[in-house]
């Protein structure tokens, strides 16, 4: 057999030290190449021994060739810098999005970069990670104020949260147009709406892995921004420069922001609520990264993000979520594996207090820690790991009945899993394989999953993607919230029902106290030409067995009430259900406009054992429009618009009331002669109605005006809800008033990138 070499490295940004990710790298004149991933990593394997040039193209950067000699078992790491290119260039032969499509399954999965988020118009000129979110396939988003994402048919406790290998228990704050992550600091996220591999566990619906950026490596830069609606500033530097090109550095990054709505409303924004808008947040996040020569990287981060609100002065909101971290990407100089891992620590409380309905407590701590090992193996790869994690929760919770739910736990868990990619001709096949180990509840979930692709010409991609997936964790909230404001988590808990009816009235076992789901999705990629792509993907998820709060319980278990049965003394119960739909994507990108339209069409429902209803986030039609157009000398203007239609969402009606009579007295309450303040609500069939249909138009343009070499001023103006549409909040059923969503909210900013 003959002998082949490897070589493999990073592709820098020559000005800032920043990786340069989704790049392609080749040998020029041959078929060999690869492309880098969010570590800016690249490795070409199987090369016969000659001399050969590299050469890395990617938009934005003048094009690189270095000369390189390789000899048999040769091993060679080849740091590669890109400049920027002065000139921008009318067409662009090299696409690593193109050809990444060709080599990759990328089933139900959208890459995510700063220079995408914005596109989005933004409140008050500042781009967020969580309005771009709103826009992708098979997300539902449920309003501007205590808005939760849900992604097809998941709730938010099924959606997995990383940020730099941490899990981020709750990533939005309750103004739903803001995340916990600042845009400027982020590198890359990849957003899995289903069928992930099993590089991934512990959640049933979808993944969201977000990785920040390591601050850079020759200046120090820095960005402040102010707008009616909060600031931040971030600043990120060296440490320690490197001496000459390739030399080991650390560099740090910095962000605060923060939120003073609350403030600046009662006289920007008065007729709202003369009150103003009871929203407050802060978030930091800190982070300083240590690089050696050859290209080896040891990270520590740590983060603090916090919300407030007060909704009335009736009820009141908080939660903290903060914590630390570490992560490395490691180059053996030996062995042609690339070894990374992660280990982290976090905390998050919420309380969410309510008059006449008691409070709401939940706490979650925890850690994660995960190795990972690649191969790269010509064009295919082999790629194993493990992931050992541990959290306590402490719950507290009243049902709609009155009855207190409460549950501390203490959960371990333990995966491990293998996948590769094998390319066949015009096949690519992605097989994986975990085993998920649930040592509270001594339960093994074997997890076989499967991606492939099928290139039936250079422009039209056929796919599939599907497998099983588990999680422990569950949500402890309400379903009679047509808002859900609070969140909070629980661990699988004991105290479930033995037995499960089904739709068909026969009865099963419960054999295990695992929250289960599959999923089948099928789909196929369209390029019109080079600056058109359709996508389109239709998706199954059958969830087997999923656990929710029993809203019908008004029995205490225990031995008084044995022979009451389980739907109405236990503390939860288990549910069933299922979630498909289809998802239709249209793509343009050419010079200085972009757009963007995706129409998603889904059906969610569940069945507790006795009824089936819908979620309170099945959407049956979502409609999503953007367009971004950069106009002016050297496009130094940009106008964008943003327009959301969404139908309305499932509601539980209000069928009567009643005097609530709390038999203050005890067995000597005279029913019959007291009279009581409180009013009780008989409701009707659970989620039975549906609000009216939601829409919004988001406007937003921005002037840049550079000032030095490496510094510029950004003049924003925008319009949130610019036609002033009426979208429901929640209606209190008590006073019968409608609460709306945010309604038109125009605003100003600047920033300044020094």
């Amino acid at each position: 057999m003959a002998q082949s070499g490897v070589i493999r490295g990073f592709v820098y940004d020559n000005k800032t030290g920043e990786p340069v990710i989704f790049t392609n790298v080749v040998l020029k004149g041959t078929s060999l190449g690869s492309t880098t991933d969010q570590n800016g990593f690249y490795s070409i394997t199987k090369i016969p021994a000659g001399d050969y040039t590299i050469q890395v193209s990617y938009l934005g950067y003048q094009t690189l060739e270095e000369a390189i000699s390789v000899e048999d078992d040769d091993i060679l790491t080849q740091k590669l810098y890109l400049k920027e290119q002065n000139v921008q260039l009318e067409t662009f032969e090299v696409s690593a999005e193109k050809e990444e499509a060709r080599t990759e399954v990328k089933m139900s999965m959208t890459k995510l970069t700063p220079k995408q988020i914005t596109k989005m118009p933004s409140v008050g000129g500042q781009p967020d990670l969580a309005q771009y979110l709103q826009v992708l396939p098979g997300v539902v988003f449920t309003g501007d104020q205590g808005g939760q994402l849900y992604i097809r048919g998941g709730s938010p406790i099924q959606n997995k949260v990383l940020l730099d290998g941490m899990i981020v228990y709750n990533p939005f704050h309750s103004i739903g147009l803001f995340s916990v992550f600042d845009t400027d600091i982020l590198r890359n996220a990849d957003v899995y709406t289903g069928g992930f591999n099993a590089e991934y566990g512990g959640r049933i619906s979808s993944i969201m892995d977000i990785t920040t950026k390591d601050g850079n490596k020759r200046y120090h830069t820095g960005k402040i921004s102010a707008n009616p609606f909060g600031a931040k500033l971030s600043v990120e530097g060296p440490l320690k420069r490197a001496k000459e090109r390739g030399d080991g550095t650390v560099s740090y990054l910095f962000s605060g922001k923060t939120s003073y709505l609350e403030q600046t409303s009662k006289s920007l924004y008065s007729y709202v609520d003369s009150a103003g808008l009871p929203f407050n947040f802060n978030d930091f996040y800190g982070k300083v990264s240590f690089n050696t020569e050859s290209g080896s990287k040891f990270n520590v981060f740590g983060l603090n993000f916090n919300d407030r609100v007060n909704f009335s002065e009736n009820s009141s909101l908080n939660w903290v979520n903060s914590g630390f971290g570490s992560n490395f990407v490691l180059v053996p100089a030996t062995s042609p594996v690339l070894v990374s891992g992660d280990f982290s620590y976090s905390t998050y409380d919420i309380l969410f207090e309510e008059q006449g309905a008691g409070e709401r407590r939940s706490s979650i701590d925890g850690f994660n820690f995960g190795l990972d090992f690649s191969y790269f193996l010509g064009q295919n790869t082999v790629k194993w790991g493990f992931e050992f994690l541990g959290f306590s929760t402490d719950f507290r919770f009243f049902n709609p009945l009155g009855r207190e739910i409460s549950q501390t736990e203490n959960t371990t868990e333990f995966g491990i899993y293998g996948k590769t990619k094998l390319t066949s001709g015009k096949w690519i096949f992605d097989p994986s394989f975990r085993l998920h180990y649930y040592a509270t509840l001594s339960t093994f979930s074997p997890e076989p999953r499967l991606g492939v692709k099928f290139n039936a010409t250079s422009n039209l991609r056929f796919k599939f993607a599907g497998g099983l997936y588990s999680q422990n964790l569950i949500a402890a909230n309400s379903d009679r919230d047509i808002v859900n404001l609070f969140y909070g988590f629980l661990s699988g808990p004991e105290d479930l029902q033995s037995e499960f009816t089904q739709k068909d009235g026969s009865t099963r076992d419960v054999t295990h106290k695992l929250q289960k789901s599959a999923h089948a999705i099928l789909g196929a990629e369209y390029d019109l030409n080079r600056r058109m792509n359709i996508n389109v993907e239709g998706y199954y998820k059958g969830f087997g067995q999923l656990t929710n709060v029993n809203r019908d319980k008004i029995f205490k278990d225990n031995a008084d009430n044995s022979e009451k049965p389980d739907s109405l003394k236990k503390d939860f119960i288990i549910e069933s259900g299922d979630a498909y739909g289809i998802d239709f994507v249209f793509k343009y990108e050419y010079k200085r406009l972009y757009l963007w339209a995706v129409y998603s069409h889904s059906y969610v429902r569940r069945w507790d054992g006795i009824r089936e209803y819908f979620p309170v986030f099945d959407r049956r039609h979502n409609i999503n429009l953007l367009g971004t157009y950069g106009f002016g000398k050297d496009a130094n203007w940009e106008l964008s618009a943003r327009w959301n239609l969404g139908s309305g969402l499932p509601f539980t009606p209000t069928q009567g009331f009643y005097q609530k009579f709390t038999f203050e007295d005890g067995i000597y309450s005279d029913y019959s002669t007291a009279n009581t303040n409180q009013v009780g609500i008989l409701y009707g069939e659970i989620n039975s109605k549906r609000l009216p249909y939601y829409h919004r138009l988001d406007i937003n343009i921005k002037r840049t005006i550079v000032l030095g070499e490496v510094s510029e001023l950004e003049l924003n103006a925008g319009v949130t809800n610019a036609y002033n549409r009426a979208n429901i909040f929640y209606f209190d059923r008590v006073s019968f008033e409608r609460v709306n969503q945010l309604p038109i909210l125009p605003s100003f900013g600047l920033s300044l990138r020094f």
